[in-house]
């Protein structure tokens, strides 16, 4: 079973985040809380920066959960060249069909591979972004994420 960082927007879709971490495709890890997150941010950038690298260091992938506003998000956006720069997999799930239980659905947000390039080709181009079943995502995830991860990783060998 794969270690992988989740990397979101935390205040736009931690709950359907939580959903999709309750799954168990994939060895848990905690969540953060929304009071541990705060402490960490009141640190500045130096102490948001350690706690990412932290909390990335011994994990194989990193999967971007995207809602509506993932892709410009300045923290995800330095997990994604963190993740590509340290040779780990990398790949994104829409999750804006995902039911939160407080906001319902969201709008689809942009792939947050296209905001890089890799050797002047988009890394879009070689990092998938899956959109995961309208109709059942919460399944369609569950029950591809794990093949996802491992093709992720395999990708990413691909390019030393």
């Amino acid at each position: 079973m794969r270690k992988v960082f989740y990397s979101f927007h935390f205040d736009n879709d931690v709950m359907r985040v939580q959903l999709i971490r309750n799954i168990g495709a994939l060895e848990q890890n905690e969540p953060v809380s929304k009071n541990r997150w705060e402490e960490v941010r009141q640190g500045g950038k130096a102490a948001i920066e350690e706690w990412i690298d932290q909390n990335m260091r011994n994990r194989s992938c990193v999967v971007v959960l995207v809602g509506a506003e993932t892709a410009n998000r300045p923290w995800v956006r330095y997990e994604i060249k963190k993740a590509w720069n340290e040779n780990r997999g990398l790949v994104g799930v829409h999750i804006h069909n995902v039911n939160c239980p407080r906001n319902g659905r969201c709008g689809k947000g942009q792939n947050p591979f296209e905001n890089f390039n890799v050797s002047g080709t988009p890394l879009s181009e070689i990092v998938r972004c899956y959109n995961p079943s309208a109709s059942d995502a919460y399944n369609s995830i569950r029950e591809n994420l794990e093949d996802w991860v491992e093709e992720a990783v395999e990708i990413r060998k691909g390019f030393g």
